[in-house]
């Protein structure tokens, strides 16, 4: 092999390379936009005494009612803990459908909860409003 054929040899492995890696950027689609959807929740008390069971429901409701999946969606209980949403509890529920889950405290407390549904890949994140429970 001469230095002329070594040289197209090269230019053709640099181009076809280049155009391999530029090939999926040309045919990749855009994500799809995600569904939203809106968490409400509330405690079935505001106060309870240590150890006892307190029910937090709620649903998620969906807005575009043409998804035919169905599937269960995460949902979870946080509290505001210095600053920071800390994660109590998980669950599921499916879209337009209802939530229960309970807990418990081992110690005295006043906490700031919501209920938290992370992003999917049908829908994306949403979180319930902030209420209060008075653990004594």
């Amino acid at each position: 092999m001469n230095g002329s054929s070594f040289r197209r040899l090269l230019v053709a492995l640099l181009v076809g390379c280049t155009m391999l890696a530029a090939a999926p950027a040309a045919t990749a689609t855009p994500a799809a936009p995600k569904s939203k959807i809106h968490v409400h929740a509330k405690a079935d008390k505001d106060r309870v005494r240590v150890g006892e069971k307190v029910k937090i429901s709620g649903g998620l409701d969906e807005s575009a009612a043409s998804r035919m999946d169905g599937g269960a969606e995460p949902v979870i209980v946080q509290s505001l803990q210095a600053g920071v949403w800390v994660d109590l509890s998980t669950g599921s529920c499916r879209p337009n459908g209802l939530f229960s889950i309970n807990l418990s405290f081992s110690v005295s407390a006043q906490l700031t909860l919501r209920v938290y549904h992370p992003e999917t890949a049908v829908y994306a994140s949403a979180y319930s409003s902030v209420f209060g429970l008075l653990v004594l």
